[in-house]
This record gives structure tokens, C-alpha cells and sequence, in this order.
């Protein structure tokens, strides 16, 4: 499915069939996190459900699933992050994740700032257009292309390095 339209006359059962797989391993690259990710894309897939009548009319109701997840990530985070420094308690990584392709694509993401990780996987994951990414992300399809860009000259540059987390 091209992940930046849907017809308006599909059903909602027809979009979640489509759209909640890709969105899923979307979420789990930005988040790197699969339990976090599935809850994600869950609550998204639910917004979307509760607006369908009003976004089934819309150009790009994949991308309000986007944007819906990755807003609520962000204010999960923020609420963690307030959390966090009442606490003054930091998360220990988690030492026993396997090494392979997958996991080490995600460590590398990890390492890359947020806006660049989302841009990137909008971009270079998901597929969308710079315009599709700019909408969801709410900032110019040019910053859009600038942060992909410098998310993969960092990646290219932890692949040379041979950087690793572990």
C-alpha cells in the first residue's frame, strides 16, 4: 500500500488492514521498543477509528496515524522526563539484547536526535514524500529533507566507525 493515501470510500476495517503493519514497525524503529511501539500504533489506529467518518474524506489518514503516534510518544516522553528528574533515577540499557542486523540498526537509530530519527524513518521506512513527512511532523518539507540527511551522514558515520552500544 502506498502509505500516503487511502480511498475515500474504504472502510476502516479495510485502512487498519492496510496501514497498522507498516505503522507498527515504524513506531518500533523510532521508538526501539516493540511493546511500546505496538502500544503506539494501537492507541493511534483507535484515534483514528473514533475520527473515521471525518478523516475516511481526508487525502492522508495514514499520516494522521503518524502524527497521532508520534505526538503521543513525545508526551509520553515529556511526562517521563518530569518524572525522571523528581526522581533524579536514570534508566539502565538493557545489556542483554541480541546482536544482530535488526538490533543493531535500531542501537544506531537510537543514537541519532529524535527529529532526525522520525524524519528518517518517515522517509526512508515508511516511504512518504518530504511533503507527507513535513505534514505529519509539522515543519517545512525542506527541514524535513535536511534532518533525513544529516540522520544519515550520522548513521554513515557509525557504520564506519564501527560504533556499537554495547
Amino acid at each position: 500500500m502506498d502509505a500516503s493515501t487511502t480511498h475515500p470510500s474504504e472502510s476502516f476495517e479495510d485502512f487498519f488492514m492496510d496501514s497498522y503493519e507498516p505503522l507498527l514497525r515504524a513506531l518500533y524503529l523510532v521508538t526501539g521498543d516493540p511493546h511500546e511501539a505496538e502500544e503506539l500504533a494501537q492507541e493511534a489506529c483507535f484515534r483514528v477509528y473514533e475520527r473515521w467518518e471525518r478523516l475516511r474524506g481526508t487525502a492522508n489518514p495514514v499520516g494522521y496515524a503518524y502524527r497521532a503516534a508520534l505526538n503521543m510518544r513525545r508526551s509520553r516522553l515529556r511526562r517521563l522526563a518530569v518524572a525522571a528528574r523528581r526522581t533524579f533515577r536514570r534508566d539502565e540499557p538493557d545489556a542483554f539484547r541480541t546482536v544482530d542486523d535488526r538490533d543493531a540498526i535500531r542501537r544506531a537509530l537510537a543514537r541519532i536526535p529524535v527529529s532526525q530519527r522520525e524524519a528518517l524513518v518517515l522517509l526512508d521506512w515508511v516511504g512518504l514524500s518530504d511533503r507527507e513527512a513535513a505534514d505529519i511532523l509539522r515543519i517545512r518539507p525542506e527541514a524535513v529533507r535536511m534532518r533525513a540527511s544529516r540522520g544519515r551522514h550520522r548513521l554513515r558515520e557509525q557504520i564506519e566507525r564501527g560504533e556499537d552500544d554495547e
